[in-house]
């Protein structure tokens, strides 16, 4: 599909950055860039948000070229789009909505296209036209009366009740998911997230520590399903759980980041965050700038973070640790690509396991402590109770949904 690409220059931020970023995003949605146009202003129109001019000077390049679709890289108002299209005569898309088409392809488990699908809906819920004109008047007098609601209330109705739904079945995998932290909470499992700016190497990285083969590929927002895995760091720490979770974008749509909150609970409920940056990237600052934004929005500001620098091969540096002020390991310099430095990046992961205040305390406990006893009774009993209630909800969603549609997040062998 040919598209035209449309940036507005605000004067803040890399606006070139900004730019080739959302033609990333169109080519990942599967269209093809003919044109770019670009402008200065200080603040949007009300209207077009561009301006009368510019949006005549978008028209002709679209009549000269023969564009499909006008896409924006900024978020526009109903009324802006609708009036946008009238004037062009042509489908105009904002970024929220690039977005969240590429989320809508991705989605590959049951859990992440009910997320997509919430998400979608909420932004449609603010779009809803008046596509029966002849439905919309409601008039008074005999034979003239409309109906008793209109098809727009009938739409916002039906449109309020799947939300409702999908959000009482996402409600329940969050439920599930948090059955499964419990059990790794039991066990003093150190968990780690790696979170990131897309197209950042967390898959790469993640496939490399675990051989998890998940789908890698250079485009925005490969993978969007959460998946977990058990990695050994030796005697000294045993197991952790490693998650490879979303990748984060600038101006991350709000619904988005709602509608995924049971996979980013990953995230909050990490002991660790992996933040995996592309040290090769020109704006990698404001990469990192972004996703401790998102991070906050999540409550995950608080959780411990390593800086991991990938792509070093790219970006001409070596394998390398860096400690702060207090001797914590702040910065580890790596390429999941050709394995340099991931030995670097486990020693840093154990190293922070060992100083995790609960596992501290775990550690001691396993040096001086004898060996534990058999559980009581009622403590294998309230276990017992607990795992059969668990092992109840897996089947019962197993019969629910076919096997390929489950969510893709497990905790399995290396």
């Amino acid at each position: 599909m040919r598209a035209a690409l449309v940036g507005i220059d605000f004067g803040a931020g890399d606006f070139n950055a900004s730019v080739e970023e959302l033609a990333l995003l169109a080519r990942s949605a599967g269209a093809e860039p003919i044109t770019t146009i670009t402008a200065k202003r200080s603040s949007p129109d009300a209207a077009y948000f561009v301006g009368s001019g510019k949006a005549d000077e978008i028209g002709l390049a679209c009549v000269d070229q023969n564009i499909e679709i006008v896409i924006f890289n900024h978020a526009l108002s109903p009324a802006q789009q609708r009036n946008l299209e009238k004037r062009l005569n042509i489908r105009v898309l904002d970024r929220t909505s690039l977005i969240l088409d590429i989320f809508a392809q991705r989605a590959k488990s049951h859990e992440g296209k009910l997320q997509v699908e919430l998400a979608q809906l909420q932004h449609l819920a603010t779009r809803l036209i008046r596509g029966w004109t002849h439905l919309e008047r409601q008039k008074g007098g005999i034979g003239l009366r409309g109906p008793g609601e209109t098809q727009l209330e009938t739409d916002r109705r039906l449109i309020g009740e799947r939300v409702k739904a999908l959000r009482a079945r996402l409600a329940k995998l969050r439920k599930q998911h948090e059955t499964q932290r419990r059990s790794r909470g039991r066990s003093h499992t150190f968990s780690v997230s790696l979170v990131g700016y897309t197209n950042a190497g967390k898959s790469t990285l993640f496939n490399a520590l675990t051989k998890a083969g998940v789908y890698v590929a250079n485009q925005l927002f490969a993978t969007l399903d959460t998946t977990s895995r058990r990695v050994y760091l030796g005697e000294e720490v045993g197991n952790v759980v490693m998650s490879d979770t979303v990748g984060f974008v600038r101006e991350l749509p709000h619904q988005l980041v709602a509608a995924f909150r049971a996979t980013l609970e990953e995230t909050i409920h990490a002991d660790l965050l992996l933040h995996v940056v592309d040290g090769a990237s020109p704006v990698r600052m404001e990469q990192i700038e972004q996703v401790n934004l998102v991070l906050k929005e999540i409550g995950a500001d608080h959780i411990p973070q390593i800086l991991v620098w990938n792509k070093i091969d790219a970006a001409g540096l070596e394998p390398a640790v860096e400690r702060d002020e207090a001797g914590k390991i702040a910065r580890v310099f790596i390429s999941a690509h050709t394995g340099a430095g991931l030995d670097m990046l486990r020693d840093a992961v154990v190293e922070a396991a060992r100083a995790a205040p609960a596992r501290s305390h775990f550690f001691e406990e396993q040096d001086d402590a004898e060996p534990e006893d058999a559980p009581d009774g009622d403590d294998a009993d309230d276990a017992q109770g607990a795992d059969d209630a668990a092992d109840a909800d897996d089947a019962h969603e197993q019969d629910a949904q076919p096997a390929e549609t489950l969510t893709s997040t497990n905790v399995g062998p290396r």
